[in-house]
């Protein structure tokens, strides 16, 4: 069997199979499970600020009492936000007590402060890695891009100051300049990179006037555009960078691979296929290395990056040109 390990922010996996942040990775019974599946490493399902606060705000306007206790409604959000917490750092300790893989803890915050407070004590508690799922929607005409983008700046910077574990940041694409704003995610001390995040789609039901969810599971058609990104910038970041979305087979992991990407995150598929389908990709990697002759993934990784590909100028074609111009 070929040599599947690789190394991703710092740290070792036996392979470059990471079961993404999703409610497979909500308990230590979960972690458990793509752990004996054979993943290389799993993303803890994300601490949301969001959610302590919806969280809290229902407590404090269910308590009849609290116009009558002036300390009401910072005891309730103070104990909402503190059990939540809690719970959260005993899914770190006792995920990294219970598989040999590392566990990376991942939180989602919509205030700058939250996040410190979060990355230190999921370090404390044992986590492996962290991961900052990020993304600040830019729907306010008042903020321009650089306001914008700052933030992601500011966030990065502070947490890696305060942190002695590798941090990776997950994004999204929505930047006016992507290439030159991955460059300087990259530059503020982190370790690993995601690319890319993939959001809660709204949708409307047309006879209940309701927004609801659409599109809730990703597709292998979704793998084109993170492909593209991750081999134009995987070998001009100073960080490893993870492929995320559309990756639903091993061909799917070889692509992301030889584009560039230390690893490749699976969430979807899980759910579609089941764990197996992890020994499945893995099952053929190795394949794949024994046909070509690969004899560790370190031949692989990059192979077919921006700078090292025959013909990179493909990577950046948006147009058909080249296929449509013969039909008319």
């Amino acid at each position: 069997m070929s040599d599947l390990s690789t190394t991703y922010m710092g740290l070792k996996l036996r392979n470059p199979v990471i079961v993404g942040s999703s409610g497979m990775t909500e308990s230590v019974k979960g972690v458990k499970r793509a752990a004996d599946a054979g993943a290389g490493a799993v993303v803890l399902k994300s601490l949301f600020e969001e959610q302590i606060r919806n969280e809290s705000g229902y407590a404090i306007n269910s308590n009849e009492q609290q116009y009558y206790y002036a300390q009401a409604e910072d005891y309730i959000r103070n104990y909402t936000r503190g059990n939540d917490l809690k719970k959260y750092l005993d899914l770190i300790s006792g995920s990294r007590n219970t598989v040999d893989i590392p566990v990376i803890a991942s939180i989602n915050c919509v205030t700058s402060s939250e996040w410190m407070d979060f990355a230190v004590q999921a370090q404390r508690a044992g986590a492996d890695g962290l991961e900052l799922n990020m993304f600040m929607l830019p729907s306010d005409p008042s903020r321009n891009s650089g306001q914008n983008e700052q933030v992601y700046l500011d966030v990065l910077e502070k947490v890696t100051k305060m942190v002695s574990i590798p941090v990776a940041a997950k994004i999204s694409y929505y930047f006016s300049g992507l290439a030159n704003m991955v460059g300087k995610i990259a530059s503020t001390g982190i370790r690993g990179l995601v690319m890319f995040n993939r959001f809660f789609s709204p949708d409307i039901d047309i006879e209940t006037f309701e927004v609801k969810s659409s599109n809730i599971f990703s597709t292998s058609d979704e793998l084109a555009l993170p492909l593209r990104w991750v081999a134009m910038l995987a070998s001009r970041v100073p960080c490893d960078i993870a492929a995320s979305t559309g990756i639903h087979d091993g061909s799917a992991l070889i692509k992301q691979l030889l584009a560039g990407a230390k690893a490749g995150q699976v969430a979807s598929v899980l759910y579609r296929k089941g764990h197996s389908a992890i020994g499945s990709m893995l099952e053929e990697l190795d394949a794949y290395m024994e046909r070509h002759n690969f004899s560790s993934l370190d031949e692989v990784i990059g192979k077919m990056s921006f700078d090292r590909a025959d013909n990179p100028a493909a990577y950046e074609r948006m147009q058909f040109m080249k296929y449509f111009s013969g039909i008319s």
